[in-house]
């Protein structure tokens, strides 16, 4: 999960100022966390109510942070839902009630958010269950589900010692995705893309390609395009593989994030088979 801070991170400065290249300083006085950290630790703090946890819980977790965190770059849909549920549209075009329902979105934030159900649970089958219960809330087009699903399901098999081949061949069975392609053949042509069809397949690319953490976020953020999403998607696969972080990566991130997701953190790494790194 610290992978997908992180990730989020290191991105936000280039997300638009796309620089196409790895060469790049990792921090800068301009780096913070987005919305896509409040939101992966909002379905962390869900997730940690246990069995006894419904989908109103869920919203009530989104809801929560987003309030004491607002300003953070939520989409248009997605602020709409959190703050002005009255004004909310489906893409279908249906007016909301002025209760909160899914509005058929294929945006990337569900599989930005999706990091702790990848960690949570003892078989695959129940982590793309809970992946595609933490995407449907908000995210319920075919593609935004598929796209928790598919990033929930790698970060599962990286951390239970499956291969990279192994989880190419398994993303790309069963969620259709192109993983074909290598980084120099995307960073070229590849632009903005808020879409999880537009970001899923890249940020897997860069962690397939990565040779260790830093490399995969390094690659991440030269595809360009999204950077602070790609990268928090690639950021936690990479985590879960390579099973460490460096420890100045570790400890600057620490500084840049607010208490209360320490506190979730921690309770994870009590209650699941997530482990912060020592001395956390």
């Amino acid at each position: 999960m610290l992978g997908a801070l992180i990730g989020d991170t290191i991105g936000s400065v280039y997300e638009f100022h796309n620089i196409k290249t790895t060469e790049f300083p990792l921090f800068s006085t301009k780096s913070t966390f987005t919305d896509d950290s409040v939101m992966t630790m909002a379905v962390a703090e869900w997730l940690l109510k246990g069995k006894e946890r419904t989908m109103d819980d869920l919203e009530d977790a989104m809801v929560s942070l987003a309030r004491r965190f607002p300003n953070r770059g939520y989409g248009g849909g997605f602020y709409r839902w959190l703050f002005f549920p009255n004004e909310l549209r489906s893409y279908d075009g249906q007016r909301s009630d002025g209760l909160r329902h899914p509005y058929g979105s294929f945006g990337n934030g569900s599989a930005m958010r999706v990091s702790a159900v990848g960690w949570f649970y003892d078989t695959l089958e129940e982590t793309e269950f809970w992946a595609k219960k933490s995407a449907e809330i908000t995210h319920n087009h075919p593609e935004g589900i598929k796209g928790a699903l598919a990033t929930a399901a790698a970060i599962y098999m990286a951390r239970t010692g499956s291969t990279k081949e192994d989880i190419r061949e398994y993303i790309v069975s069963r969620y259709g995705y192109d993983l074909s392609r290598t980084c120099d053949e995307i960073r070229p042509t590849y632009r903005f893309n808020e879409t999880c069809q537009g970001t899923v397949p890249q940020a897997i690319v860069a962690f397939l390609e990565s040779t260790d953490f830093e490399s995969c976020i390094r690659l991440g953020v030269s595809l360009g395009g999204d950077t602070d999403t790609l990268c928090a998607i690639a950021g936690t696969i990479a985590e879960a593989f390579y099973g460490s972080i460096p420890e100045q990566i570790v400890k600057h991130e620490w500084e840049l994030l607010p208490e209360v997701f320490h506190v979730i953190l921690r309770r994870c790494a009590e209650m699941s088979h997530y482990r912060l790194p020592k001395g956390l």
